[in-house]
């Protein structure tokens, strides 16, 4: 009999989503720097063999282009899934990000649709240096119309790039890249998961433990340290990073008392403090302990692998402030 669960790597999962969506539906295209002929991450390697190069294209080294073209394809009628190679330049993409892809459905009274994902990834952890390891989901919260997914499993990464494809607003699709190489239990057949929508990976009753893409394993694994010294650790992925799902994280809260929050991004202005700014805002009282941060130092992060591990956000660090809100006496 047929399994109806295999294993698959995280990119593997990404490339299969893609294979179905496009199979679909033909509106939806692929495009990107290097995503046709030679895939650097392996997630659109063979598309072009199946789908041609009407609708698997490599554009050339502008990320402005890169986003204007899907942009001006979303808004013809097609669904396309556009490739920025490294999140640092998402930002050289802004003007046609923010004041153009997040605002047109508003500008249009509601009238125009949006469907386009860009894809894009962080290098955090691979030593690839400060111009391609920034992580900077946390700029376009700032930009209401946009939605941003980080998904931290195989699974999960091909369920929400699926309904991010079929989501009619714009989706900024973001991927650690020291995930791709990740295995993990994918269903075979077809299924979404929602935009919008934390998932417990972990239930628990002492603290409440947020992770985002690359620090949800590391969440998971702190978890797994922490029990054995009699703490047990609620872990919730985040999953979606715009629009967040409260709900889900107050219930945590109401029950554990505590937060901690790990995130890749340096602590100001980032995703873990806009969390703890809203559940502190609404749910003050029902905390037993400050909220605790977990983030990368704010400075740019470091090229050598020793420095670039001591920047980063580890299971050492999340345990140390675990512990430290779990002791903390009111």
């Amino acid at each position: 009999m047929k399994s109806s669960v295999r294993e698959l790597s995280y990119a593997d999962a990404l490339r299969e989503a893609l294979i179905e969506e496009m199979r679909r539906d033909h509106r939806v295209i692929v495009f990107g720097e290097d995503v046709a002929i030679y895939s650097i991450f392996k997630v659109t390697k063979g598309l072009i063999d199946e789908f041609g190069p009407e609708r698997v294209r490599d554009t050339p080294i502008s990320e402005a282009a890169i986003a204007g073209a899907a942009i001006g394809a979303a808004l013809m009628g097609l669904r396309p899934v556009a490739e920025i190679m490294y999140m640092d330049f998402m930002t050289i993409a802004m003007d046609m990000l923010i004041t153009h892809a997040a605002k047109l459905r508003f500008y249009s009274g509601g009238q125009v649709k949006l469907p386009l994902v860009i894809r894009t990834q962080y290098s955090l952890g691979r030593a690839h240096a400060a111009q391609h390891s920034q992580v900077l989901m946390a700029c376009f919260l700032q930009s209401p119309g946009i939605k941003i997914v980080a998904p931290s499993t195989p699974k999960d990464a091909k369920g929400l790039l699926k309904s991010a494809i079929r989501d009619d607003d714009p989706v900024i699709f973001v991927e650690a890249a020291s995930l791709y190489r990740m295995r993990g239990e994918v269903p075979e057949g077809e299924y979404l998961i929602p935009i919008g929508k934390c998932d417990v990976k972990r239930e628990g009753t002492d603290v409440t433990l947020i992770g985002i893409s690359r620090t949800v394993p590391l969440c998971l694994e702190a978890a797994k340290i922490l029990e054995e010294k009699g703490i047990d650790v609620e872990v919730i992925d985040l999953m979606t990073v715009q629009p967040i799902d409260y709900n889900t994280i107050v219930k945590s809260v109401e029950k554990t008392h505590r937060l901690v929050v790990a995130e890749d991004s340096v602590k100001t202005g980032g995703v873990s403090s806009e969390i703890s700014a809203y559940i502190t805002e609404y749910r003050f009282d029902s905390f037993k302990a400050p909220i605790i941060r977990v983030n990368s130092p704010p400075m740019p992060v470091p090229f050598a692998p020793p420095l670039e591990q001591r920047y980063m956000v580890d299971v050492g660090k999340i345990v140390k402030a675990v512990e430290k809100v779990v002791s903390y006496q009111i």
